[in-house]
């Protein structure tokens, strides 16, 4: 006992002088991992004195040497001794039998390391770096699907009742499926709440796209409590229009004009784009929905004999293009596209951009809820002038709105 009080005395005295010369006290040359390893062996040597009662004496159970495992923890790694009894009931709760890795803070890094779009590799030579500690990347891996039970509560959580506009969209990523890389498309859902602020109402992961996975989808979010969606602004998808309407058929559905631009710029010839542009910005930038509608008729008679295919898009589905004439321009300029939650996806592909193939749907699940957990942190404030835009919501949908909310 003696050896082992100047032995801790020793180390205390080698932190001090290592913290009053600026060194660190981590990793290989440290003094922690050794002032580390003389706590937990002393804690433990007290855990097993005390399962050793007098009755566990009494039926002759008795200490039976140390087993030997190396430990990993943000301090350093280092080898400690377990004490073992002869009839092997002890089960020491400081350290675990099997465990290896130490403290929820190591843990926690190496969890917000990955949510950064660091490969596991890079986390492994980081934490051999910083903390003189190796870590397999099979480890890591399991250390990273810790997160999947909150990904999995986070999935099914209750939300609210009314959101004012929801943005759906997605994103597409390679998973490798039975031996070949396939590809998936991340559907994100984007709201804003009655406060003005934002909130991810979930990620749900298809290989197509269609009415019965929208439905399957707006069902599992009014099974979540949502009871209304005033308004929802979406990239055309297939059968999303037809779908909301079964499940909220109040909401107001506006499809995405710089979309539609897009996809019918691919169909416009070089040489034609400057003019057509020209010519369709006084449709979707008119004041009244009523000169838009002029403005669309000048462009068909314009140009519907040599991009037929073109007008009839913005014909046929005007419908949904249109929705956002009858609102005011604060409301207009939320609605009109879906650059919020593009907004959203350009800092997800931040994280997710060195990553060419996911091993499986629940790992790219894993990187992308690390991903928006880290975003909306800046989610607390709501967005700008929204006072002004919630009047003027509340006065065109009246008690779709939980006024008493509001005031």
């Amino acid at each position: 006992m003696k050896e082992k009080n100047e032995e801790y005395e020793a180390l205390k005295k080698k932190a001090l002088e290592q913290f009053k010369r600026g060194e660190p006290l981590l990793g290989k040359d440290g003094a922690f991992a050794p002032l580390l390893k003389e706590f937990l062996e002393s804690a433990l040597d007290a855990e097993v004195d005390e399962h050793l009662d007098e009755g566990e004496r009494s039926r002759g159970n008795r200490r039976n040497g140390k087993s030997k495992k190396i430990v990993k923890s943000s301090e350093g790694s280092f080898e400690l001794e377990t004490p073992r009894d002869r009839e092997g009931t002890f089960e020491p709760e400081l350290v675990k039998k099997r465990e290896t890795i130490l403290t929820d803070n190591l843990e926690s890094k190496i969890i917000g390391l990955y949510g950064l779009g660091m490969s596991l590799r890079d986390i492994s030579n980081h934490i051999k770096e910083m903390y003189d500690t190796e870590i397999s990347a099979a480890t890591l891996s399991g250390i990273t699907d810790r997160i999947i039970p909150q990904i999995k509560e986070w999935q099914s959580r209750p939300l609210e009742e009314v959101y004012c506009i929801v943005w759906m969209d997605a994103m597409h990523y390679k998973v490798k499926e039975d031996g070949r890389v396939t590809t998936r498309a991340v559907y994100n859902i984007l709201g804003i709440t009655q406060e003005g602020k934002k909130e991810l109402l979930g990620m749900y992961v298809s290989e197509s796209e269609g009415a019965n996975f929208w439905l399957s989808v707006l069902t599992d979010l009014q099974n979540r409590g949502v009871k209304d969606i005033l308004i929802a602004c979406i990239d055309n998808l297939k059968g999303f229009a037809e779908a909301i309407v079964s499940i909220f058929p109040a909401t107001e559905v506006q499809s995405c004009i710089v979309h539609q631009i897009r996809n019918s710029l691919k169909y416009v010839a070089s040489k034609n784009q400057k003019e057509f542009m020209a010519d369709l910005k006084l449709v979707y930038q008119a004041d009244t929905k009523e000169y838009a509608e002029e403005k669309l008729s000048a462009l068909e008679e314009k140009w519907g004999q040599k991009y037929p295919v073109v007008i009839a898009s913005w014909k046929n589905n005007w419908h949904k293009l249109s929705t956002y004439f009858k609102y005011a321009k604060p409301i207009r300029k939320l609605i009109y596209t879906t650059n919020t939650i593009e907004g959203f996806h350009r800092q997800v592909r931040k994280v997710t951009k060195n990553k060419t193939a996911f091993t499986t749907d629940m790992a790219l699940l894993k990187l992308i809820y690390l991903a928006h957990r880290n975003i909306s942190k800046k989610w607390t404030q709501p967005l700008q002038n929204w006072g002004l835009t919630v009047s003027q919501l509340s006065i065109i949908f009246g008690q779709r709105l939980k006024l008493e909310i509001l005031e």
